[in-house]
Order: structure tokens, then C-alpha cells, then sequence
């Protein structure tokens, strides 16, 4: 990449690509397990962001956190799911960025992660991240960089 991409894409702030968190699927602290995959499996994402009652972000919760809560020693135990709470397997430990930083920020944080949630000062919810936004800027960029010269 060349220093003339690297400014353009530094100069792209999140809150021209981020997708509106009115739009992101999302579960909250309290919900059962049950509840979480069910609205995994009817988005057809992989994970989602977990939100506390005043829509602050906590988390993301995933399919693979999900099922590691009910494997059992011979079988998953599918009937736990409505016992186990979304904060006793989510992973609050991810990156989060808010609408003011860069492109560039974002590429960073998506390394390890499908998506990345944004934040605003108070830790609200703000949005989402994807890698696909990333790449559909880059793939612009180049084009107008690479193949319009």
C-alpha cells in the first residue's frame, strides 16, 4: 500500500462506514442462551453484540460460545440453554473504537475480528464494523488510485 492510500485511507472516518446500531442485531446480558442462538441463527451471523438494559455495549456472544456452554462429556445438553444467562459466556474482552477514529484504526481491529463495535464516550452503542465495509473502501480506493491514473 503507498503513502498516498495510507493518507486516504486515514482520512476515512468510521462514521462513513459504520452500519447504524438501529440496524445491528443484538442481544442483552440478561437473555438466556436460548434466546441469543435462536437470534444468531435467524440473522445467519456467526455473533452478535451484547448490550446491558440502557443499551451500553458489554460484549459480543457467538455460536461457538454458545455451544462450548452446553457440550457435555457424551452430548450437548440443549436443555441448558435456557438456564445459562449471555453474560456468563460472552467475551467481553474485544476492541472497540468509536465514529471518530480512521479507516485505518478499523483495519487494525478487524484483524482478529469479523467486526468491530463502535462506541461513543459513555460506552452506548454506536454501531458495527465489518471487514466487508473495509474491503469494499479499500477495493474503491485502489481503483480510483490504481486504475483511473
Amino acid at each position: 500500500m503507498s503513502a498516498t492510500q495510507d493518507k486516504q485511507l486515514a482520512d476515512i472516518k468510521l462514521s462513513e462506514v459504520l452500519i447504524p446500531a438501529e440496524k445491528v442485531a443484538h442481544v442483552q446480558l440478561n437473555n438466556p442462551l436460548e434466546h441469543a442462538l435462536l437470534v444468531l441463527m435467524k440473522s445467519g451471523y456467526t455473533a452478535v453484540p451484547v448490550l446491558d438494559s440502557a443499551y451500553k455495549f458489554a460484549g459480543i456472544i457467538g455460536k461457538t460460545a454458545i455451544l462450548n456452554e452446553v457440550l457435555g462429556i457424551e452430548s450437548f445438553e440443549m436443555d441448558r440453554l435456557s438456564e445459562i444467562r449471555v453474560m456468563d459466556a460472552m467475551a467481553s474482552d474485544v476492541p472497540t473504537l468509536t465514529r471518530e477514529n480512521n479507516l485505518l484504526d478499523g483495519l487494525n481491529a478487524s484483524i482478529d475480528h469479523p467486526f468491530v463495535c463502535l462506541v461513543d464516550a459513555d460506552g452506548y452503542f454506536d454501531g458495527i464494523l465489518t471487514r466487508r465495509a473495509i474491503l469494499k473502501q479499500m477495493k474503491k480506493d485502489i481503483y480510483m488510485n490504481v486504475y483511473k491514473k
